[in-house]
């Protein structure tokens, strides 16, 4: 019984938040009904009493936040469904429309400059020129407007990474693990419309359940404008972008299914969705994808990560890219013993950025099947783990570079290329895991900086190909450490000199790119410790581009990971997959050397590093440890994910979900922070800002790490406004 409590109750959450008990059946009928239209239970609550039901659903509801709602709001809810039980007509509830409006949005004329994109721009700098917040200001940012994810949505996330993004005084954001779309009013924050997937059986198999990374924005010479996003269950959707209501000739009723067309493979279940916004430029939607983690996959054969082009207006297939060539097609010699026939993932899970003048799209591809085992797709492996240019109109390619050949480190394309011009010279840039930034020329591809093929280890696991360079490029210089030797790691004192020896001595220890090996090894072995982790150094947040000082700033993270590799059992027919790592810490100290968060700026003029800051405090846990007592160790700041957001005059960051609440504004030049914000969570999106009405807003989502997130807006008081735009 109480199973059927928790399976109905699954998709309910709140409408506003204060409700009266008359509320009740809207709230059902918005939230619920999209997965329960016409479901007899009537039946299996004969005897449970109102009480009971009280006490269970507000006990275990919502799944993702037991207990998160008010009381008033269980009560309705409950006072709802029991009028329907006593009057006998449970199964009359009706499907209500996916869109729901709260207001109309605001017509007037609002000076603007927007932040349309992901990355502000489709050049993914993460710049603005806006510069009403300044130096001399920013110490009086303040709460302008909060917006809580709790009042929308279904499954509600305690960590929305969604990006924000603002066009024609509206903000566009993905909400709750089912990915509603809310469209929010840009200066009070006030909900404009809500439109939910109501999925159904494809959310409930759908690879990816969470808010994505955000939406895309489409506004063509007519004055159509459209939100773009990706659903859960791989579908496309085109809404408009006043109204929230689905595209009538896009599609079928506003919706493409991405999965038609997929070459899936007959051994595997169709493992595909996408976390990243689409791209649009020039009336085509540029769509990538995403998989399961590929770890430990179950087969060695997988859905191909192809990315492809659609009609902004249609909804029609304009292109297909075959990230794994099929045969006959170039780098198709690449897949040795004809690998690339049954390989799968190689897809574009990350942000794109694109050049509109060149007509070209910037492709950050993944790795292949099987993120630490490559035995079963022996060769180069093109155009896994590549940055690829293709014609928008088209999908040709354009001109590609490998920058990990082979890849079985899980090093794979994780941020949006960086467009930008340099020395009157036409640059994209490629932020990677490995902490490098790869340049080239971004309509021949030709690298900026010389960059070489260096010898790296062998793999000694059976079965294993690896390729015997990769490429380093020349410069930029690194922006955090890798590869791993003694030196790298922690020896404050004798004593914890002694215990990081003890738990070191049955890895293995190397430059990057030394493999991952055996838990039982010849040599007698556990695995290989490695730097960076695989999430990097620097993921899909990306960094930030000062078009003025060309300036690249980029925030990153040093910990180490540990590359071991068990047998495959009877869930797999893969031969090696990845086995679980240990906590790499000594007496609650990571072993790695810190600063274990940092923001690294690179002056982009000469390839060399300008400055570096730790990113957060020195967490409380190290200061007051007793192992350290008397030891002096300089701001380690924190391993999380970070994100950035430059503008004019400052460079703002907080410290990403997990961190201290703080948003810091850094000095653009040297990395002295200027101020400090306190906000009432943790950044968990990256920051985005945009001007409107002459008074400028900074935005991101936050998390306290309990309770549903929240998107909120800083700003300043009227009076304190100093600047122009």
């Amino acid at each position: 019984m109480i199973r059927i409590m928790s399976r109905f109750f699954s998709t309910i959450l709140l409408l506003i938040p204060s409700i009266s008990f008359s509320n009740g059946a809207e709230l059902f009928s918005i939230h619920c009904s999209g997965c329960h239209a016409s479901i007899e239970i009537q039946s299996n609550w004969s005897e449970l009493s109102e009480d009971d039901f009280l006490n269970i659903t507000s006990k275990t509801m919502p799944p993702d936040a037991a207990g998160s709602l008010e009381e008033d709001e269980y009560l309705a809810i409950k006072d709802y469904i029991f009028d329907l039980k006593y009057s006998g007509s449970i199964q009359k509830i009706e499907k209500y429309p996916t869109t729901q409006s709260f207001k109309v949005p605001n017509k007037e004329s609002r000076p603007e400059i927007p932040w349309q994109h992901f990355g502000g721009k489709i050049n993914a700098q993460r710049y603005s020129p806006i510069d009403l917040i300044d130096n001399e200001n920013v110490k009086d940012l303040e709460i302008a407007w909060r917006w809580k994810s709790k009042a929308f949505g279904n499954f509600q996330e305690i960590r929305n990474v969604s990006m924000p993004i603002m066009r024609n005084g509206l903000v566009f954001i993905g909400v709750g693990s089912t990915r509603s779309i809310a469209a929010i009013d840009a200066e009070n924050g006030e909900t404009v419309w809500i439109w939910n997937p109501n999925e159904g059986a494809r959310f409930s198999s759908a690879a990816r359940k969470d808010s994505g990374k955000g939406v895309a924005y489409f506004e063509d010479e007519n004055g159509k404008k459209r939100v773009i996003a990706i659903t859960p269950g791989y579908q496309l959707v085109s809404l408009d972008a006043d109204t929230g209501i689905a595209d009538k000739n896009f599609g079928v009723n506003g919706i493409v299914d991405l999965t038609v067309g997929m070459r899936t493979s007959s051994k595997q279940e169709l493992d595909v969705g996408s976390t990243s916004p689409p791209l649009v430029i020039d009336d085509v939607i540029i769509v990538g994808s995403a998989h399961k983690a590929s770890f430990a996959p179950i087969s060695k054969a997988n859905v191909k990560g192809d990315v492809r082009g659609y009609d902004a207006h249609s909804g029609n297939l304009l292109w297909t890219f075959e990230t794994i060539p099929s045969k006959g097609e170039y780098g198709y010699d690449t897949w040795l013993n004809g690998s690339a026939d049954y390989t799968g993932n190689a897809s574009v899970w990350a942000p794109m950025s694109a050049d509109e003048d060149l007509g070209l799209v910037y492709l950050p591809i993944e790795s292949a099947t099987g993120d630490r085992y490559g035995g079963d797709r022996p060769g180069d492996n093109l155009f896994s783990s590549s940055l690829v240019a293709v014609d928008v109109k088209t999908g040709k390619l354009q001109w590609h570079f490998q920058i990990v050949h082979h890849d079985i480190w899980d090093y794979d394309n994780s941020s949006a290329p960086i467009v930008a011009d340099l020395n009157e010279k036409k640059v994209v840039i490629q932020l990677t895991k490995q902490s490098f930034a790869f340049v080239f020329d971004r309509e021949t591809g030709e690298p900026y900086w010389p960059i070489y093929e260096v010898e790296v280890p062998k793999s000694d696991v059976p079965g294993e190909w690896t390729s015997p360079t990769q490429p380093i490029p020349s410069l930029p210089e690194a922006y955090d450490r890798s590869g791993v030797s003694r030196n790298d790691l922690i020896d404050y004192t004798p004593e914890i000199s002694q215990a990081v020896e003890n738990l070191i001595k049955d890895y293995r220890l190397g430059p990057l790119y030394t493999p991952p090996s055996l838990t039982e090894s010849k040599d007698g072995t556990k695995g290989t410790l490695s730097l960076p982790f695989p999430t990097g150094g620097s993921n899909w947040e990306g960094g930030a581009y000062d078009p003025e000082t060309n300036l690249l700033y980029v925030p990153s993270q040093t910990r180490l990971a540990l590359l071991s590799l068990k047998d495959g059992d009877e869930s797999t027919d893969v031969r090696y997959v990845a086995s679980n790592s240990p906590k790499l810490e000594v007496f609650g100290i990571p072993i790695a050397q810190p600063p274990w968060g940092r923001i690294t700026a690179i002056d982009m003029n000469s390839g060399k590093i300008k400055w570096s800051v730790a990113n957060g405090e020195t967490p409380e846990a190290i200061i007051n440890n007793p192992y350290l007592k008397g030891v002096e160790i300089p701001r380690t700041g924190k391993a999380t994910r970070a994100g950035l957001l430059l503008t004019k005059t400052l460079l703002f960051a907080g410290e990403g979900f997990g961190g201290d609440p703080v948003f810091r504004a850094h000095d653009k030049y040297n990395g002295k922070i200027i101020s400090e914000i306190v906000l009432p969570g943790s950044q968990s999106s990256p920051p985005s800002t945009y001007m409107i009405n002459n008074r400028q807003f900074i935005i991101m989502t936050i998390s306290d790490g309990k309770s549903p997130a929240e998107l909120i807006a800083l700003s300043l008081p009227g009076s304190k406004l100093n600047g122009t735009h």
